[in-house]
């Protein structure tokens, strides 16, 4: 991989990893820091209907997976990143082989080729 492609791929990574923190804050700000009585919009401090609590936990609990997920997201990008900066990026963890570059604008933290990732989503 040459200087050009490795530039574009941090490039690629970076804008992926800003746009993950905004969203990961944004639902900090909105969803998972808020109270129960903020989230309902209820400015009273009476209780609400039983359902109403319902949504709005249920609401939280996907709210509280989805930064989860993008949690991990963000430490792939990250080790990408650190792969970029050792000379391992692209090259396949399994076989060794190069990653193409159109696996790698479409996934860009990915760590196995087309085939080895294959072979393992097969169980072989």
């Amino acid at each position: 991989m040459n200087k050009r492609d490795r530039e574009f791929f941090r490039k690629l990574i970076l804008e992926k990893r800003e746009k993950l923190m905004k969203e990961l804050g944004y639902l900090e700000n909105t969803v998972l820091t808020a109270t129960t009585k903020e989230s309902s919009g209820d400015l009273s401090s009476y209780s609400f209907h039983m359902a109403d609590q319902g949504t709005d936990a249920e609401e939280r609990e996907k709210a509280f997976l989805l930064a989860s997920r993008e949690g991990r997201y963000i430490y792939h990008l990250n080790e990408a990143l650190r792969r970029l900066d050792d000379g391992t990026y692209g090259k396949c963890a399994v076989c060794g082989c190069q990653i193409k570059k159109e696996r790698l604008k479409a996934v860009p933290h990915a760590t196995k080729c087309i085939t080895c990732k294959s072979k393992e989503e097969r169980g072989e």
